[in-house]
C-alpha cells in the first residue's frame, strides 16, 4: 500500500495557476480535488482537471473540500489572506510569489505556518532550476564584494499586456518579478542588505502606476546590485534579459539565444531559459568556461519540481524556516524599492 494521496485545492487558474494545477496531476502523491476561480463557470478545463469540483468562492471551497494542500495562484493582494485561512483550516500551502501585499502580512503568514505546523512553500521557481542553481554556485566562488546586474523587461501586447495590467493593480514589475532576482542576489552573497534606492516611470495611460522601474541594493559586505523591469507594448527587446555577476575573481553570466529575435520577451518560457552559462576568470591565463544548458527543463517541468519539493517537505517534515524567512527578506527589499520611488529617497533596511 502506497501513502495516501494529498488532496489539493488549486485557487487561481491563470498562467502560473494552470501550470501548477496540471503539475499536481502528473505527481502520484497528489490529487486535485478542487479548482477555484471567480469565473470558473466560463472556463474550459483540460481533461486532467475535469474530475475536480469547481468553485467560484475560496471560503466555500476550503470549507467544502477540507483539502490537505491549498495552492494559491491568485493576484498578490489575496495571497496572505488565503494562505492564513488555509493553514488555520489545517492545510499545507503553496503560494505564488510575492508572498503578500506588504511586509507585515508576509510576516503574519510565516508566523501562522510556524504556529500551525503547516508547510509553506513560496513560488521561487528559480530555486528549482539547475542552471540558476549552478549560476549561484559559481557566483559564490567569485570573491567579495559582488556586483549584480539583472533585468527582465517584457514587451507585452494583446493577452500578455492585459495580464500585466491586471498585475499592475497590485504591484509594479520591480516588486512582482523583482523578488526572484533579489532572492538570487541574497543567495549569492552572505552580506546583509542595508539600503535600497529606486526610480520608476509610468509609460502608459492605461495603467495607474509605474510600469517601469529600476532598483539598486547595497549589502554590508560591499556588494551592490541593480534590477530593472518594465512591462508593456512600448518596451524594448534590446538587452531585456541581463543576468550578470562580477567579483574580484571574475564574472558569470547567463547567456540567452545567440541571435537577436529568437526569443520574445513576454514568452513565459524565456524567463527561465538560459542557453549557456559563461564563466570568465579574472586570471586571464585561464580560458573562459562555457557551460551548455540547452537541455534544461521547461517552465511546466519547473512548476512540477516546485510541487515535488512541496510533497517532499510534507512527507519528510523538511524544515522550511530559511525558505520562509528568505521569502520575507526579498519581499521587504523590493517593497522598500517601491517606497523609494514614491518618496524620492534612499530607504534603509532593518
Amino acid at each position: 500500500m502506497g501513502e495516501k494521496k494529498l488532496r489539493v485545492l488549486v485557487v487561481g487558474l491563470g498562467n502560473m495557476g494552470m501550470s501548477h494545477a496540471l503539475a499536481y496531476t502528473r505527481i502520484p502523491g497528489f490529487e486535485v480535488v478542487g479548482v477555484c476561480e471567480r469565473r470558473i463557470a466560463e472556463r474550459k478545463l483540460p481533461e486532467a482537471l475535469q474530475g475536480a469540483s469547481k468553485f467560484n468562492n475560496f471560503e466555500k471551497a476550503l470549507a467544502g473540500l477540507k483539502p490537505d494542500v491549498v495552492s494559491i495562484n491568485t493576484l498578490p493582494d489575496t495571497h496572505a489572506q488565503f494562505a492564513i485561512e488555509a493553514m488555520e483550516a489545517g492545510a499545507h500551502v503553496f503560494v505564488e510569489k510575492p508572498l503578500a501585499d506588504n511586509a507585515e502580512n508576509a510576516v503574519k503568514v510565516v508566523e501562522t505556518a510556524k504556529r500551525t505546523g503547516r508547510k509553506l512553500v513560496i513560488g521561487y521557481i528559480l530555486r528549482h532550476h539547475p542552471s540558476w542553481i549552478r549560476f549561484i554556485e559559481i557566483a559564490q566562488q567569485l570573491g567579495t564584494p559582488l556586483v549584480f546586474r539583472m533585468n527582465l523587461n517584457q514587451q507585452s501586447n494583446g493577452q500578455t499586456w492585459e495580464w500585466h495590467k491586471r498585475l499592475l493593480n497590485s504591484f509594479p514589475p520591480i516588486v512582482d518579478c523583482g523578488v526572484h532576482y533579489v532572492d538570487v542576489m541574497c543567495q549569492m552573497t552572505k552580506g546583509r542588505p542595508i539600503r535600497v534606492h529606486a526610480i520608476g516611470a509610468r509609460l502608459s495611460d492605461e495603467v495607474s502606476q509605474q510600469n517601469y522601474g529600476m532598483l539598486q541594493v547595497i549589502f554590508d559586505d560591499g556588494s551592490v546590485g541593480w534590477y530593472e523591469a518594465g512591462w508593456g507594448p512600448m518596451m524594448s527587446e534590446t538587452a531585456f534579459f541581463v543576468k550578470d555577476v562580477i567579483g574580484p575573481k571574475g564574472s558569470v553570466s547567463i547567456v540567452m539565444a545567440e541571435t537577436a529575435g529568437d526569443v520574445k520577451s513576454d514568452d513565459i518560457n524565456a524567463h527561465t531559459k538560459t542557453s549557456q552559462i559563461l564563466w570568465h576568470h579574472a586570471d586571464m591565463k585561464t580560458p573562459d568556461t562555457r557551460i551548455d544548458m540547452s537541455d534544461e527543463p521547461s517552465h511546466d517541468d519547473l512548476c512540477e519540481r516546485e510541487q515535488r519539493y512541496l510533497l517532499k517537505a510534507i512527507r519528510e517534515n523538511v524544515d522550511l524556516t530559511d525558505h520562509m524567512n528568505d521569502g520575507v527578506k526579498s519581499l521587504k527589499i523590493v517593497l522598500a524599492a517601491d517606497r523609494s520611488i514614491h518618496e524620492g529617497q534612499v530607504v534603509m533596511l532593518d
